[in-house]
């Protein structure tokens, strides 16, 4: 197995089962299904990127997770951690709309999910034409060796990323408050990512814009 395809099922794993006292994704997902003041899925997607970021990104909660994530590549601990949490929070939505976090389109979605605008990109340079909505219906017809294509090439992006020149290092740029401002970004790139996975997972029409959370 390729360094990039080992990164990304390790980001995954953690992601899914949950690091340290953090649950796992199928769990998160069940206190939100479980949760009677949400009227439908939709809130509870809302209600879920919206609190879990705001609780794991803005209190430092992540720094001493470092330790609790080995990948395979020597990578930022705190980059790895980031990506992980993101992983867990992709895998709590789709289970909300009912999936199976182990299915191998849902690992590829978390993935895509989590490099952003350039998924579609690596959906093509794969060779995959998946035409204008991406999500769990576009890729039902994709077989699972070209899925690991596209996991490995999103592996070589997170690599890239993670280079020397790749990371800014934001308590250098702005040292009084390294910790605080790096903690918003990653909270800033969580929500992005989340809002990401909700169009990729979303089953019917795309929740209108501008929504506030449950």
């Amino acid at each position: 197995m390729s360094k990039p395809l080992e990164v990304v099922n390790a980001v995954l794993d953690a992601g899914f089962a949950g690091l340290g006292p953090l649950c796992s994704a199928a769990g998160l997902a069940d206190e939100y299904l479980g949760d009677a003041r949400y009227a439908d899925h939709e809130a509870r997607i809302n209600a879920l990127i919206h609190w879990e970021t705001g609780k794991l990104f803005t209190t430092g909660f992540l720094s001493g997770l470092g330790g609790l994530l080995t990948l395979p590549v020597a990578l930022p601990a705190g980059l790895g951690v980031s990506w992980a949490v993101q992983a867990r929070l992709v895998g709590a939505i789709a289970r909300i709309h009912g999936h199976d976090v182990e299915e191998d389109r849902v690992r590829t979605l978390t993935l895509l999910a989590i490099v952003g605008d350039i998924g579609k990109e690596v959906v093509k340079q794969a060779g995959i034409e998946v035409g204008h909505q991406l999500g769990m219906r576009a890729l039902e017809a994709v077989p699972k060796h070209a899925l690991s294509s596209i996991n490995r090439a999103v592996g070589f992006r997170l690599v890239s990323k993670a280079g020397p020149r790749g990371i800014v290092n934001l308590s250098k740029v702005v040292p009084l408050a390294g910790g605080l401002v790096g903690g918003a970004v990653d909270a800033l790139a969580c929500r992005a990512v989340g809002a990401t996975a909700r169009r990729l997972f979303c089953p019917g029409p795309l929740p209108s814009p501008g929504m506030s959370p449950g």
